[in-house]
């Protein structure tokens, strides 16, 4: 299983950016495919998912937009308004199921991409 992300950047406040994650290795449309970040020195944090129904963060929510491509086998997180908070080390994940209640918990995905940067800063 291959999660590739790419699409991070530098970026003024107020900005937009579009992470990709280019999926391989199993079955995309069954998968749970998320977004987790995490900012210097502090934990990862859930971002959004998306299988049948999307999930957000509440401080991205009306901000950022999840969606996938599945003749591409891949999922975009679509950047808007960024702010300086932000800022983080961006991660692709994908699972084939996770409890519903704990979709926001890192431990429920079993696959990882190696992350890409993005930093929202003037």
């Amino acid at each position: 299983v291959q999660l590739q992300a790419s699409g991070g950047g530098l970026v003024q406040p107020g900005g937009s950016l579009r992470l990709s994650c280019a999926v391989s290795g199993l079955a995309f449309s069954r998968y749970i495919i998320g977004w987790f970040r995490q900012a210097p020195g502090k934990e990862r944090e859930f971002v959004a998912n998306i299988r049948w129904n999307t999930y957000y963060a509440d401080s991205v929510k009306g901000r950022f937009t999840i969606s996938r491509d599945t003749a591409a086998n891949t999922v975009y997180l679509q950047m808007n308004s960024l702010k300086p908070e932000d800022t983080a080390v961006y991660y692709c994940v994908a699972d084939a199921s996770v409890i519903v209640s704990a979709y926001r918990d890192p431990l429920q995905y079993d696959y990882w991409g190696k992350g890409t940067l993005v930093t929202v800063s003037s």
